[in-house]
């Protein structure tokens, strides 16, 4: 990343020989808004608060806002000069009413950046309850968490300086662009000398090149430095924070070193793993999210395409490793959360056809009719091909004449509001993510289920579906009707119907 280093020269000289008499008059500048927020002074910056944090990606609708969760507490300590970044808050989910959902918990993550590396503190996935937090390498966060750094106000206005922004005037004011790497960031001035606004934009797997707007607004003086008392910040339409700062210190000491095992860490290949569960029906796994291959007499259906182009890909040279010479004409969609839908472009550039809730349709095809500059993808590149979609609002049945692929609503689930879980009537396999991860063998119960998986369990019995396997596409292993029972605390374990 760029050595800001050059700023102070270049501040200095405009700040030198009457240039301050020149920014009064000049209003709304570059130069001006540097001066007045001491943005040639500040090394680094720790600014706290409290407001709202909001999970993108993550609605329950489709066409709703992400989730909310309440801020306590909010720190972000900014080393301009590495460049360098921690943020840390207490949070607790937003308790929606008509929407059944586990009971929120305290949340405290902390997210650091430290030049190339990212990284969170946070026990290690499927630790015991109270274990230690430890370093837990994050690569694929860091061009987001460092973006952070030069939208903030005086962030914005060391970038600017420093690559070669252009300036227009715009509205007693002006509006200021450059080109960082390959991310172009427009902010705008006011005639008070204030950033008001910077904006961004970044790669998202299912929006392509995503907006990120922040707005600063009520600048005061705290201890000697000016920074806005009210940030909010949106990304891909929707608000994912809303702060009010109580509290700023210029030049706080922050010094993030980072540690060994994330500077040595090397991402792994993408893995994937074949487990034949019936004739012709695979459980595709090898990562955290999974998916199901069925072969069909002429052709193939997927279920799921989790997170992104690389998963798909893989998953995609593996099936037709396992099932040769057959095209895969259908891909079933879950539901639109972004790491179970972030792969589907890669099924639509192979030719298949998505089938999703019909809610989910007109979400697909609007975000996915946006530019993809940043990192196009195999659809982007194929010019001129489409997605075709067949959707569902009720019991949606796929069959080659010989064996049938029944796609189910989820009905009355809080997790989302247009999900589904495939059935396998023969095999008497069903396929199911979100509502229901088992745990490890041996392990113990859990000590309230969850009404995500009593949800998942009522819905087996309103359908009278008779299973005997349930692939979920999370956890460590495919289980029984048996295991979700207990999970449920359900009694009846003889049957479902």
């Amino acid at each position: 990343m760029h050595k800001l280093a050059i700023v102070s020269l270049s501040f200095s000289i405009a700040v030198s020989s009457g240039a301050c008499a020149r920014q009064q008059q000049e209003a709304g500048t570059l130069q001006a808004a540097a001066a007045a927020l001491g943005t040639n002074e500040l090394r680094s910056i720790e600014y706290s608060g409290s407001g709202k944090w909001f999970q993108f990606g993550q609605a329950p609708d489709p066409a709703g806002p992400w989730p909310a969760f309440n801020v306590s507490s909010f720190t972000a300590s900014i080393n301009f000069e590495a460049p360098a970044a921690r943020v840390q808050m207490e949070r607790i989910q937003v308790v929606e009413p008509d929407r059944t959902r586990p009971a929120p918990v305290q949340q405290r993550p902390v997210q650091v950046v430290s030049g190339a590396h990212a990284w969170n503190m946070s026990p290690p996935p499927g630790a015991a309850p109270g274990t230690a937090p430890a370093p837990q390498p994050q690569p694929a966060a860091v061009e987001e968490r460092t973006i952070e750094i030069w939208t903030t106000p005086h962030g914005f206005l060391k970038a600017a300086a420093a690559n070669n922004a252009t300036s227009q005037p715009a509205s007693d004011g002006s509006e200021i662009s450059f080109t960082m790497g390959k991310h172009r960031y427009v902010g705008r001035i006011n005639a008070q000398n204030q950033v008001e606004r910077v904006q961004t934009w970044i790669d998202n797997t299912v929006l392509g090149d995503t907006p990120i707007e922040i707005s600063y607004s009520d600048y005061r003086d705290f201890n000697g430095v000016m920074f806005p008392a009210r940030i909010a910040r949106a990304q891909g339409g929707h608000p994912v924070l809303d702060l009010t700062v109580s509290a700023v210190t210029a030049n706080a000491p922050v010094d993030i070193q980072v540690p060994d095992q994330v500077r040595d860490f090397t991402p792994p290949a993408v893995n994937v793993e074949m487990e034949k569960l019936a004739t012709g029906v695979y459980y595709v796994k090898g990562g955290s999210h999974h998916s199901v291959a069925i072969d069909q007499r002429d052709h193939i259906v997927v279920v799921e395409a989790p997170q992104d182009e690389a998963r798909s890909l893989a998953v995609i040279a593996a099936v037709k490793e396992t099932i040769p010479n057959k095209p895969i004409r259908y891909v079933i969609n879950s539901h639109v959360h972004f790491d179970h839908s972030g792969g589907l472009r890669t099924y639509v550039a192979e030719g298949a056809t998505v089938v999703t809730h019909q809610m989910n349709r007109p979400y697909y095809e609007r975000a996915w009719a946006a530019p993809r500059t940043l990192n196009p993808d195999k659809l982007a590149q194929a010019s001129g091909s489409t997605a075709t979609f067949e959707t569902f609002a009720e019991k949606h049945v796929l069959t080659d004449g010989r064996r049938v692929i029944e796609v189910h609503p989820m009905v009355g689930n809080g997790h989302n509001d247009a999900f589904a879980m495939v059935y396998l009537p023969t095999e008497k396999i069903l396929i199911e993510v979100d509502a229901w991860a088992p745990a490890a063998p041996n392990a113990p119960a859990p000590s309230a289920p969850s009404p995500f998986a009593v949800n998942l369990y009522e819905n087996i019995r309103r359908l009278k579906l008779d299973v005997r396997q349930i692939a979920a596409l999370h956890g460590p292993r495919v289980a029984t009707l048996k295991d979700l029972q207990s999970a449920v605390g359900a009694t009846n374990t003889s049957s479902t119907h």
